[in-house]
């Protein structure tokens, strides 16, 4: 079996909760790291989401943590396409399982953001996670974080 704990450390973008409004997203930065994942984790939809009241993922990257643009698909790998403000995930019809999504971040920036957008009425919350594995780091092997 080959060893994939050493070349990774994972980072919280969004803490696991369950989410009726956006979050605020946490800047990750990606120094000393030369590959990223982002994970979102979703559980069953707290209401049926539709074209109105959905919730759209969106990624925003930059080079200073101060100026945010949004991510286009040649900056992330595993999407047929990125909406309008870097969405990469858009639940906008019935979320009936939990379910894990993955994407890669390849567009070059230091610092990455995830947002949760809720838009319409959202009576009920989602759980939702979100998580970036940072990977080939300059310092191996990585730390635990058991």
């Amino acid at each position: 079996m080959k060893d994939i704990h050493s070349d990774i450390m994972v980072v919280s973008a969004i803490g696991a909760a369950v989410l009726a409004a956006d979050n605020t997203p946490a800047a990750i930065d990606l120094r000393g790291y030369n590959a990223a994942e982002i994970v979102l984790a979703i559980g069953i939809g707290g209401i049926t989401f539709d074209a109105t009241n959905k919730i759209e993922f969106k990624v925003t990257h930059s080079d200073d943590d101060s100026t945010y643009t949004a991510v286009e698909l040649k900056d992330v790998l595993g999407v047929a396409s990125v909406g309008s403000g870097g969405i990469v995930k858009a639940l906008i019809a019935a979320h009936a399982a939990a379910a894990a999504y993955r994407f890669g971040y390849v567009g070059g920036k230091r610092y990455v953001k995830i947002l949760a957008d809720f838009s319409g009425t959202h009576g009920t919350g989602t759980p939702i996670a979100a998580l970036v594995l940072k990977g080939y780091g300059y310092n191996q092997p990585e730390a635990n974080q058991a």
